[in-house]
């Protein structure tokens, strides 16, 4: 799909979905804006956002009961999150799904708007340290973040936000239990009251696992607090999690997703995920003694530390190393923002931190297979180093309204993001004791001690136009980066001493139209993203940065509450995502100028046909995913998969509610991820086979 036949479709498609036929059709007056806060760093109604946004509230996570985020993802237009072993995940947000070198950080994950790890120590899984399962909400903001956010938020942003303490008062418990012997507890608390409250949230699972030796036990919880004082409001949040997980492995064949004898196996009994993670945060915001906002800055004062800890056997490597890795870090986000020109806004900020991280891998016994991997991939510690980074960013924000129904929106940011690498062992391609490996060397290559900095400045220029109090369209220039991460920079193959990469960047174009009304929510929006400087791992082994690729799409986001109790909640996207430059890669793979980007479906939709009122809720969901490459030379495909799933929750007294899930009613045969290994001869099938017809059921109390 070309740009001009994008923004064609795109627009005729948001035209018609605000025709006045469908506007005509809702009740005159229309229902208080929603309310999103991920934007801009503050609550502000979804129509006042120049730029795209998804939400999911309250009810629709209470209804879901989520076991992975993929079951989230589904419900957001041109989100993908891959469901591979147990809570591991691969996400993808106007992308393909990423993996390997530059797979890693191109995504913000936030907690309450505060990233949830250090910008260069980043996990293709973080979204599993987050209690998304006791949220109030989650946010999705898809492409290049604005100046309020730095780097990682290349291809797009997830903001979890927790329960405000103090906004309704309970005690509730809910216990749950299902397919493949599941078991979950979960716990919520709210002191109620205005001035000081406390809410509280846990969450412990259980889960058997489909596959063999698959299963996992995790615990998520957070303590949030806010204290009215005398000079302004004290917000104190703590969040914690902990996952132990067996972990499968991919299983290998033509389709073996649809082998009954293969499906339910794990080529990969003996691996598994240990990990941790604690994070603190403390707010400030003062009382404003301004006459208006005009007069003065209103500013807000945050403080962080964090630290997480992992580790796994990588089974997927010769002689499955085990890595243990973590990161401690700590940092001070500070803006301030006045009004300007009536209903303008002005604002300006400084984010900071420090973090420590550390990578180790040791391979404990002989690597499997020929003479080659055994000496490449000796016995011993491969890695041991620490990384220290210093990160310093200002942004700048305004909104300036230029008449009654145009707005303009301009910001930059300029970030810094200085590294400071310890090798803990021997520098060079030698094993732990100093000898050479045979055949060339060994295949990994320890850097000697070094320091090195990125800085990045990224504008971004949007305008807002208000066709009515219930309808907007918006159109955004954004630039998005990503700063290399510690593990590219540091954790090399073969003969290569120095990763010489850039930072990421993306540019992207948006259109979009948004209406909101009292039986009719619709936001539809079109885009063009070039990626330059994609990360890699070349034939030769070597880290580098110069890959290209574009990505150019639709997006449609629509509720319709069709009776007082009929609701239809339509999601969709088509993107075309393609390479513009052509490569030798690693693991036999050819990169050619052109080609579809593996591992991207063009469209992605799901439709979900509700039924609610005050005594429950029930909603029958259809999820799709388009077919899709699994190798960049497009000689392979996976032929893409439809789902059904049923939820309900019914109130049964007072203070009683049952619920009940189906997933995958008719029992498909689908792959959660597919992949080829190209390297091998023949090339390789590898799945994440889909779960089957699952059945869960739940009994909550709340007073």
């Amino acid at each position: 799909m070309t740009l001009t036949n994008a923004l064609t479709v795109g627009l005729s498609a948001a035209v018609w979905l605000i025709s006045p036929a469908a506007v005509a059709a809702e009740v005159a007056q229309r229902a208080p804006d929603n309310l999103v806060v991920t934007a801009s760093r503050d609550y502000q109604p979804t129509l006042n956002v120049a730029g795209n946004i998804a939400r999911a509230g309250s009810d629709d996570l209470t209804v879901l009961a989520a076991n992975h985020a993929y079951e989230l993802g589904v419900q957001l237009p041109g989100v993908w999150i891959n469901r591979n072993s147990g809570q591991e995940q691969l996400t993808a947000i106007r992308s393909p799904v990423l993996t390997g070198a530059g797979s890693c950080g191109a995504f913000l994950i936030l907690e309450d708007g505060i990233p949830t790890r250090p910008a260069g120590f980043c996990n293709v899984n973080q979204l599993f340290e987050v209690p998304i399962e006791l949220a109030a909400a989650v946010e999705v903001i898809r492409g290049p973040s604005n100046a309020y956010y730095g780097s990682n938020g290349l291809h797009g942003t997830v903001n979890t936000l927790l329960p405000e303490p103090g906004s309704d008062r309970l005690t509730a418990v809910t216990i749950e239990g299902g397919s493949n012997a599941f078991a979950r507890g979960k716990f919520r608390w709210d002191s109620g009251g205005d001035r000081n409250a406390v809410s509280a949230g846990l969450m412990l699972d259980h889960d058997g696992g489909y596959r063999d030796e698959s299963g996992y036990e995790q615990i998520k919880a957070f303590v949030k607090s806010s204290h009215e004082k005398s000079g302004g409001n004290l917000g104190v949040t703590l969040t914690v999690s902990a996952l132990d997980q067996e972990t499968a492995g991919f299983i290998t064949g033509f389709e073996a997703y649809k082998d009954e004898a293969v499906r339910f196996t794990n080529p990969n009994p003996e691996a598994f995920r240990d990990a941790s993670s604690q994070r603190l945060a403390v707010s400030w915001e003062p009382h404003s003694q301004a006459a208006s906002a005009n007069d003065n800055w209103q500013p807000t004062y945050r403080a962080y530390i964090r630290n997480s800890e992992m580790e796994f056997l990588q089974h997927f490597l010769p002689g499955q190393p085990l890595e243990e890795n973590g990161q401690t870090s700590g940092g001070l986000m500070l803006s301030a923002w006045r009004g300007v020109a009536d209903t303008g806004r002005l604002t300006v900020g400084l984010d900071g931190e420090i973090s420590r991280g550390f990578l180790k891998e040791t391979q404990a016994l002989p690597a499997d297979g020929s003479a080659f991997i055994q000496e490449t991939r000796p016995v011993g510690k491969h890695y041991d180093y620490s990384v220290v980074s210093y990160q310093g960013a200002g942004f700048v924000n305004l909104n300036w309204p230029l008449t009654d129904r145009w707005e303009l929106v301009a910001g930059a940011r300029i970030e810094y993001l200085r590294y400071s690498y310890d090798n803990k062992m021997l520098s060079g391609n030698t094993r732990d004791d100093g000898t050479a490996c045979g055949f060339g060397g060994c295949q990994y290559n320890r850097p000697a001690d070094r320091n090195d900095a990125f800085l990045n400045l990224a504008p971004n220029l949007g305008v807002l136009y208000r066709f009515s109090d219930r309808t907007v369209a918006f159109a955004n220039l954004t630039r998005g980066f990503r700063a290399p991460q510690a593990t590219e920079l540091y954790r090399l193959q073969s003969s290569q001493s120095v990763a010489d990469i850039d930072s990421v960047t993306a540019d992207s174009v948006e259109l979009g139209l948004r209406h909101q009304g009292e039986r009719m929510n619709i936001e539809s929006v079109i885009y063009h993203m070039r990626k330059r400087n994609f990360i890699f791992r070349d034939a030769s082994d070597f880290n580098v940065s110069n890959g290209k690729t574009s990505h150019t799409g639709i997006e449609i986001n629509a509720d319709w509450q069709l009776s007082d109790v009929l609701y239809l909640a339509v999601t969709g996207s088509y993107a075309n995502q393609e390479y513009r430059f052509s490569r030798d890669a690693d693991l036999g793979e050819t990169i050619v100028k052109g080609n579809q980007i593996d591992t991207a479906p063009k469209a992605l939709a799901s439709a979900r046909l509700g039924w609610a009122n005050d005594l429950g809720r029930a909603e029958l969901e259809w999820a799709y995913t388009d077919r899709y490459f699994l190798d960049a030379a497009n000689t392979a495909d996976y032929g893409g998969h439809r789902l059904l799933n049923l939820r309900f929750i019914m109130q049964t007294g007072e203070n009683w509610t049952v619920g009940l899930r189906l997933n995958n009613l008719t029992d498909a045969k689908y792959a959660d991820r597919a992949d080829l290994l190209a390297v091998n001869t023949p090339p390789e099938y590898r799945y994440f086979p889909g779960h089957q017809r699952e059945f869960y059921a739940s009994i909550s109390w709340r007073n």
